[in-house]
């Protein structure tokens, strides 16, 4: 059936219909929903409230904007009241200063304020380290340094930024989308633009992915994974920029610097008697990896944190070790691991 068929079959009350309409952009809008709030739990959230919303107001839909258009204005809405209800998201490094590697690790804190990696499979792209060109914009905009800088934007902001820049919509179906003027969109994306460029990397990770190609990545990848599994920390610590930070959110301490970032990785995840399985996965468009720490009572390697790397040239610039294993299950990833 074409959109219209479907559309008409979904306003007469045809459940099927409407998953079939809503379908082809369910992924654009789980994203979107992302982007705003920082958070898969969240954006799954904000995703059926604004399904069901827009279940019930399809019979009113008549068809002067897209149904895109509509289902993003819905979307966008359901996300903006769920950030009036919950704290707003960060990573670590914009949560405190930096930890001693020696220090005891602080204790993880237990209320929902961390930012979330975002699998690079709900993007529906094709495989491959470095994008091509039609793909950039997507993972782009997903990209964890773009994520954490529209965090400390004000909602509004936050919306207008991600519609007008990611998403491309014209200042007038944004204004209709927030219920406001087209001039008004216009200031409110200049002044998102003069905190975001701020806070984000001169060149973002596409641009960075693209230049070095999918052969050197893959080298990357591998030396990465490989030093990890061995727990060489010499080999590691030659892969990070001078200036390299590390983090692992639910914990808030952070680490600066490659000899710090070593210190900690020989006390604490790599220490003596520590084994390690890693697998590669995409998380922000990004590289990541997925690590599973061995578990001696069920004697299987289990799912313990997903890294997600920035890298500066060849080098990584940060690492974020999300220490969620819940995570997994969103991630083609392996429950366990057999040894």
């Amino acid at each position: 059936m074409s959109e219209s068929e479907l559309l008409r079959a979904a306003q007469a009350g045809d459940e099927a219909a409407f998953g079939g309409l809503v379908d082809a952009y369910r992924r654009e809008l789980y994203a979107h929903c992302y982007r705003i709030l920082g958070s898969t739990a969240d954006a799954e959230d904000a995703l059926q409230e604004a399904l069901l919303r827009a279940w019930r107001a399809l019979p009113r839909f008549e068809g002067r904007s897209s149904l895109r258009s509509w289902l993003h204005r819905i979307a966008n809405n359901a996300s903006l009241r769920l950030i009036e209800r919950r704290p707003p998201r960060v990573l670590p490094i914009d949560y405190g200063p930096a930890a001693d590697p020696h220090d005891a690790i602080a204790e993880p804190l237990v209320e929902s304020v961390w930012i979330e990696p975002y699998p690079d499979s709900e993007l529906d792209l094709e495989d491959g380290y470095a994008a091509p060109d039609a793909r950039y914009e997507q993972r782009e905009g997903v990209e964890l340094a773009f994520i954490a800088a529209l965090q400390h934007l004000p909602a509004r902001q936050r919306a207008v930024l991600i519609l007008r820049d990611v998403l491309g919509f014209n200042a007038r179906e944004v204004a209709e989308a927030l219920e406001t003027t087209p001039v008004s969109v216009d200031s409110a994306l200049q002044r998102a633009h003069k905190t975001v460029d701020r806070s984000i990397p001169e060149r973002s990770q596409q641009a960075v992915l693209r230049s070095l190609g999918d052969d050197a990545l893959r080298d990357i990848v591998d030396r990465f994974r490989d030093a990890w599994e061995r727990a060489d920390v010499d080999a590691l610590k030659a892969m990070l920029a001078e200036d390299a930070m590390l983090a692992m959110p639910p914990y808030p301490g952070w680490y600066r610097g490659r000899d710090a970032i070593a210190d900690f990785l020989r006390l604490r995840p790599l220490a003596e008697r520590s084994r390690w399985r890693v697998v590669p996965t995409r998380a922000n468009g990004q590289l990541a990896f997925g690590h599973y720490l061995w578990n001696a009572q069920t004697a299987r390697f289990v799912p313990e944190a997903i890294s997600v790397l920035t890298l500066r040239g060849d080098q990584i610039a940060d690492a974020t070790f999300f220490r969620m294993p819940g995570a997994f299950a969103r991630f083609d990833l392996p429950v366990e691991i057999r040894p």
